[in-house]
């Protein structure tokens, strides 16, 4: 049985970041992550064209500032450099292959017990920590619905987080189920690449330029949410016109309200709009 103050369960930039904090504290932690190396979603399961979506003063990790020629929205390859660069300034040493099998929590010692697998090792690790700390991520796993004849469909299906650029696609006819900011982004990815692209819009959604978040963002701090809520409105409906329709409709909350609320993050448009409005992709609408 290992003792330790602290258990970090994942090494993304949460779980790096909470670990840089507790070394700054000589508090003593272990750091767990199933994968093989750190940041595995951004490395492994992010398509080529991604950037940060908020500006980089809302992205850094604690006690370190991103390079001062860094560009406003930090590209994939420039974020997983910067994590990297975070784990050896911090010194920073995960157990990568490392998943946990079970974990709870004994009221009488005010501790965890905490059942860790060593995947390289096919053995098992048992800890006992204070505190326990999940930072395993809100989209790390992959959703792919039960959608009727989709077992029977000739051709590729994926879910997002394999894809990588619509390079292979160019001519063929793509759908894009979801309407969140992969998928939007994703839908324009296939189609500046040749692909005759549709996108399935099921809920009402926010959208928004990367300049009115990171306003929003700013006067949050000031403003009251429903007033920020109110300006951005207003300047999403000047940039963007009426958008329902071309089959985008627009939740009863307003953007930061809804974000606070729900957890859900306003679409932000990287030129899938006017694509859309030209006609180049074409958007059905959900009714189930």
């Amino acid at each position: 049985m290992d003792n330790v103050v602290v258990l970090i369960v994942g090494a993304g930039p949460a779980g790096l970041a909470t670990a840089a904090c507790l070394s700054q504290f000589s508090i003593s932690y272990v750091i767990v992550e199933r994968e093989s190396c750190s940041a595995s979603l951004w490395r492994n399961r992010a398509y080529d064209r991604l950037k940060l979506h908020l500006a980089k003063e809302f992205c850094e990790l604690p006690h370190m500032s991103y390079p001062v020629d860094a560009p406003t929205y930090i590209p994939k390859t420039m974020f997983v450099k910067y994590l990297d660069d975070y784990v050896e300034r911090f010194n920073i040493q995960p157990k990568y292959l490392t998943s946990v099998e079970s974990s709870t929590y004994d009221n009488d010692e005010k501790c965890w017990s905490i059942v860790i697998h060593d995947m390289a090792k096919s053995t098992i690790v048992k800890f006992t920590a204070k505190f326990l700390v999940v930072a395993s991520g809100e989209n790390s796993a992959e959703n792919i619905p039960m959608i009727p004849g989709l077992q029977s469909f000739p051709g590729d299906v994926m879910h997002s987080s394999s894809y990588k650029s619509g390079k292979s696609y160019s001519g063929m006819n793509v759908l894009v189920v979801g309407s969140g900011n992969s998928g939007m982004e994703i839908a324009y990815d296939l189609a500046t690449h040749g692909c005759n692209t549709s996108i399935v819009i099921r809920s009402p959604i926010h959208v928004m330029t990367k300049e009115l978040i990171r306003l929003g963002m700013t006067l949050v701090h000031r403003l009251p949410l429903n007033l920020v809520d109110n300006l951005l409105l207003m300047a999403a409906k000047l940039i963007f016109g009426d958008l329902s329709r071309h089959g985008i409709t627009t939740p009863k909350m307003g953007p930061m309200i809804l974000k606070s609320k729900t957890g859900r993050s306003a679409v932000i448009d990287v030129g899938t709009v006017g694509l859309i409005k030209k006609g180049i992709i074409k958007v059905s609408i959900s009714l189930t």
